[in-house]
């Protein structure tokens, strides 16, 4: 059992505040609380409590719940699959791989039904996962069917040598017609939840632009990443005041509708592990994108 007293009135919320504090996720301390091995004063409090002046927060000892990653059978969209690799269309709303609270309808589960051998680097909860998109964002991933494939394509990931264009719906119109956003990338200080560029514990990230066609209060443009860092592209234009349309954490405008934030994976190129060859995929807009989009061509 841990204790810990709050030395002053930060008004912080508990499960913000313990997220940073213990280094656990938000989920995971929200269960705690609602379970009961956290308490304040002695007393069950909800994520929502904010901590002030002389709280005593009591941590007791928690074990999570053994998980297994279970296959199901899910309509994937595969773009392309061999021995080695299968490219797969993510749709919207699917996140990529198990975690606590959400142990089911992931892409490793379907996945896991869908192929016989998947590649073990990543453990027993990321199967042949090589890299991954944000829930919301649609579009094209590459997967490993073994552990040779995977560890090839993580180095070609590691020394930039991937194809990864996205195309992303913005609020507001960029005069420009192209950029480069050249800003490092790390937690954000106020929630651990979110990304932010900042100077303290960062990477360098750098995301290359290019306007297709521009609206009267949104902007589609063709986005180059030259790192990978988390939610990279929705932090970058969040950064210089054209946030992804619909983005539920970055956005700072209105969600127009339900259908998931307007950044879509659009192309993947990379080397094939076994033969050498240049490999490049496209994809369609899914209709979650293009229905926005329709929005703003006819403002």
């Amino acid at each position: 059992m841990q204790e810990i007293k709050i030395e002053n009135n930060i008004e912080t919320r508990i499960d913000s505040y313990l997220a940073e504090y213990l280094d656990e996720s938000r989920s995971k301390i929200a269960k705690m609380l609602k379970e009961n091995y956290i308490l304040v004063n002695n007393s069950s409090v909800k994520a929502s409590y904010l901590l002030r002046e002389n709280d005593v927060v009591t941590v007791k000892e928690y074990e999570d719940a053994p998980m297994k990653a279970e296959a199901e059978d899910m309509d994937l969209d595969i773009v392309y699959e061999d021995d080695d690799v299968i490219v797969v269309n993510k749709a919207n709303g699917i996140v990529v791989h198990p975690a606590v609270g959400n142990e089911s309808g992931t892409l490793v589960n379907g996945l896991l039904h869908h192929a016989s051998e998947l590649s073990s680097v990543n453990g027993e909860f990321r199967p042949g996962i090589v890299h991954r998109i944000d829930a919301d964002t649609t579009g094209l991933l590459m997967v490993a069917k073994n552990d040779k494939a995977h560890a090839i394509l993580a180095e070609q990931l590691s020394k930039k040598e991937i194809t990864r264009i996205y195309y992303a719906l913005v609020w507001g119109r960029i005069e420009h017609d192209t950029g480069t956003i050249d800003a490092p990338i790390g937690r954000d200080s106020k929630d651990r939840k979110k990304m932010a560029v900042t100077a303290i514990n960062s990477k360098p990230a750098i995301t290359h632009f290019k306007v297709l066609e521009r609206y009267k209060n949104a902007t589609l443009i063709e986005c180059k990443l030259e790192t990978g860092r988390t939610h990279q592209i929705r932090v970058h234009m969040n950064y210089i005041n054209h946030p992804i349309v619909n983005d539920p954490v970055y956005g700072r405008r209105k969600i127009i509708n339900d259908t998931g934030q307007c950044l879509h994976a659009k192309t993947l190129g990379f080397i094939h592990p076994t033969t050498g060859e240049y490999m490049e995929f496209d994809s369609e807009l899914p209709k979650c994108f293009t229905e926005i989009q329709e929005l703003f061509k006819s403002e």
